[in-house]
């Protein structure tokens, strides 16, 4: 697995060697991109179950100022500090090892944080996607319109979350890809 484009490109990334994290493919990162846009202006990015910190790498490299990286395994945390490393740029990352709900109620007691870009991938998606987006909406994290990108396998399927407009969904291989866009308040 590597950095696809930007400032970072082209540079390897340790993963996780074990069943504990599925990690995004860089076939699967390359069609995400490109359908969000294959470069960015700033603004903050969230990837709630970060695995390898791939797509909150990937999302710094192409031109986002700063990404919160949270997973609850500790092997992976410490797999995501060494792609960081690889950035020479440590700033420009937060890395939590927490739960999802406890790095939501941390961040949102924060206050430094309002996400652009949020990534769901969690272990059991269709119980867990719809409760987080809840959960991030309600403590004020993500901005109006903000983009929100649930993967899943393609056995799941989910209902559209409140304050939120479908964009589109990609069927890659087994992974579907939808993404949500916050509507305006």
């Amino acid at each position: 697995m590597r950095i696809i484009s930007g400032k970072y490109a082209k540079r390897n990334l340790y993963t996780l060697k074990s069943n504990k994290t599925r990690p995004t493919s860089d076939k699967v990162k390359e069609s995400l991109f490109n359908s969000l846009g294959q470069f960015f202006t700033g603004g903050q990015v969230l990837d709630l179950y970060a695995g390898s910190g791939a797509l909150g790498i990937e999302a710094v490299s192409r031109g986002f100022d700063h990404a919160v990286l949270v997973d609850i395994n500790y092997a992976a945390v410490e797999i995501i500090k060494k792609n960081v490393d690889l950035t020479k740029e440590p700033d420009k990352f937060t890395v939590y090892k927490r739960s999802s709900a406890a790095a939501i109620k941390e961040l949102e007691k924060s206050g430094k944080f309002h996400f652009d870009l949020v990534f769901l991938d969690p272990p059991y998606a269709k119980q867990q996607i719809l409760t987080d987006i809840s959960k991030l909406t309600k403590a004020g994290l993500i901005n109006d319109g903000a983009r929100i990108v649930a993967e899943t396998d393609d056995q799941t399927t989910l209902d559209l979350p409140d304050g939120y407009k479908f964009e589109k969904e990609h069927h890659l291989g087994k992974t579907i890809v939808r993404i949500y866009k916050r509507e305006e308040a």
